[in-house]
């Protein structure tokens, strides 16, 4: 057989096994690819629940929406990612709201202390309700959808100095995000609080710049805060809440079944995020306590205390900064609770 002949043969050869290929099971690329990213790592409950959700949509979808995880920070700060769903260079994030306050002054209603209640299906019924869907609606005027939101624990105060009743508070240094909700939280309590970096944190406490800081159980492990903390109060004071923002672009060329497919499924995968979460929280507790930290956790009246001493003058400064459009989702909330 000359060259010729042998390179047609094969030429033929190659067609024939790429042929075979193109219609095999899964072979075909999906019609619809949105890149995700997010700034958790992949052993963490945001991670583990957004690849049990890709894995549905493929199923439900019969390989036309493919999901591609982008954890850890791997695409950007969460502003970058933000902007990038906003612009179309990214088709979805699954941001903490409380780093979305700038970019939708709305969504710092979650930083007031203690809005949601203690019992998580009862919060639930907020998020699945009115409120959360009015929520919801605030980001369409800022160029992005919000399909849902996820639950991402609750966060706890910790301190260098004893925190054994609300009078303890008082004239103690808290490090906050950059919010004025918070600041206001513990106004209310008559302490203060300075708006840090997360990155100076450990530093912060450990020198005394603040004598204390809140976050969730888990958070507090991984970072250390309780290796210079001397006190623990678990409070589940400030809700944890992450929101899932697609691109509108991206969204619109969605057949109507796939955007109904992908919802329901972010929504259907919350009582196993829950329970994992919890499970997680509980680990960080247990840890925790292991160690020389003081930890103590707030009854029922304790907590009703607090939420009394720091509820209206947070939901005060939340409505200076959201405006009308704040004050009518703070009416759509307190409707809902008072039920």
């Amino acid at each position: 057989m000359d060259k010729s002949t042998f390179g047609l043969g094969r030429r033929v050869a190659c067609a024939a096994i790429a042929a075979t290929l193109a219609f095999a099971p899964g072979a075909w690329a999906a019609d619809f690819v949105a890149k995700i990213g997010h700034l958790e790592s992949p052993q963490q409950s945001r991670h583990v629940f957004l690849e049990k959700v890709a894995a549905l949509v493929a199923e439900r979808t019969d390989g036309a929406v493919e999901f591609e995880l982008f954890p850890q920070g791997q695409l950007g700060n969460q502003r970058q990612m933000t902007e990038g769903v906003q612009l179309g260079t990214l088709e979805a994030t699954v941001s903490p709201a409380a780093f979305l306050g700038g970019f939708n002054p709305a969504i710092s209603v979650l930083d007031i202390p203690y809005l949601l209640p203690a019992d998580e299906d009862k919060a639930q019924a907020l998020r699945e309700g009115p409120f959360g869907a009015a929520l919801l609606d605030t980001f369409a005027s800022r160029g992005v959808v919000g399909v849902t939101l996820w639950p991402n624990g609750r966060k706890n105060f910790t301190s260098n100095k004893p925190l054994d009743d609300i009078a303890a508070f008082s004239d103690q240094k808290f490090r906050v995000m950059d919010s004025k909700i918070l600041i206001e939280q513990f106004d209310a309590l008559n302490a203060s609080a300075i708006a840090l970096p997360f990155g100076e944190l450990y530093t912060s406490l450990q020198t005394g710049v603040v004598d204390g800081q809140e976050n969730p159980l888990d958070t507090i492990l991984r970072m250390k805060f309780h290796e210079v903390q001397d006190y623990l109060v678990v409070s589940e004071h400030g809700a944890m809440e992450d929101v899932v923002l697609f691109n509108p672009i991206f969204w619109a060329s969605l057949p109507a079944e796939y955007q109904t497919i992908i919802t329901d499924t972010f929504n259907e995968v919350i009582p196993e995020l829950r329970a994992h979460k919890a499970a997680a929280v509980k680990a960080a507790l247990d840890e925790i306590s292991a160690t020389d930290i003081n930890v103590r956790t707030a009854d029922a009246a304790e907590r009703a205390a607090l939420r009394s001493a720091m509820y209206a003058q947070a939901a005060a400064a939340y409505v200076e900064r959201a405006g009308e459009e704040g004050q009518a989702l703070l009416d759509v909330y307190e409707a809902e609770y008072a039920k």
